[in-house]
């Protein structure tokens, strides 16, 4: 199965997106949510699978995710994707103007599941110590699914120093931190999180561990289960904060 087939399967069975599904069916109000994940996947001649929803913009952002996942950010470019999407550079550049729009765009494809994770905590209303088990087990589920989209969570360092990209990289850096920092001090309040604990700082530790294993992951060919590792860490780190 190729990686952007790997793509849509994660999003299309993710045990924790099918949670956020039904959330948006419970609520009546987020009937203006789009429910992007769900998609009508087809198959043919047993393992081919003909992927008929994809457009051509979608489809070169899985792309280019595939070729920062095998080579690196480095190893990006406008020809290179173009002959894997079995086009010329001329038809690729009448979807995006240039390699920095489509990394641009790969960096919103990454951040719009944080939004959907975001979403939906709050319509579940779940306690502190849920939500970020919560937080956690949706995305570990999502990369265990989708391992080429782990690639860009390696990419902040690098990204944030070009300019084109700083701003994208802080967005989507603070927002997780930001949001992990709510939900933090919303458990102080309610008493299930120490209230001495500097809420910034208990969030950089939840979020480096999750990016730490995350790397550790990518750099032992993901030969472990991500998902009982970094649960595991969380619950440790979780016992220590909790009350």
């Amino acid at each position: 199965m190729s990686l952007i087939e790997h793509a849509i399967m994660a999003c299309f069975f993710c045990p924790n997106k099918i949670a956020l599904n039904e959330d948006l069916q419970i609520n009546k109000k987020e009937d203006k949510i789009e429910t992007k994940y769900k998609r009508v996947i087809t198959r043919s001649n047993g393992e081919n699978m003909t992927i008929n929803f994809l457009h051509r913009k979608e489809s070169v952002i899985l792309t280019a995710i595939e070729i920062i996942d095998e080579l690196g950010i480095q190893g990006l470019s406008t020809r290179e994707i173009a002959k894997r999407q079995g086009i010329s550079e001329g038809t690729l550049f009448r979807h995006f103007k240039s390699k920095n729009e489509i990394v641009i765009a790969v960096l919103d494809y990454f951040s719009k599941y944080d939004a959907d994770i975001f979403d939906s905590v709050k319509l579940k209303g779940l306690k502190s110590k849920e939500a970020i088990i919560f937080l956690v087990d949706s995305h570990v589920s999502y990369y265990e699914n989708y391992p080429a989209i782990t690639a860009v969570t390696q990419l902040y360092g690098v990204l944030s120093a070009e300019p084109d990209f700083t701003e994208k990289i802080k967005s989507i850096f603070f927002g997780r931190m930001n949001f992990l920092k709510e939900v933090i001090e919303g458990g102080q309040r309610a008493g299930e999180i120490k209230p001495d604990l500097d809420s910034n700082i208990v969030a950089h530790i939840i979020d480096g561990t999750f990016r730490s294993i995350c790397l550790t992951w990518r750099m032992n060919g993901r030969t472990f289960p991500l998902r009982e590792k970094m649960l595991s860490a969380i619950n440790v780190l979780l016992e220590a904060f909790c009350q």
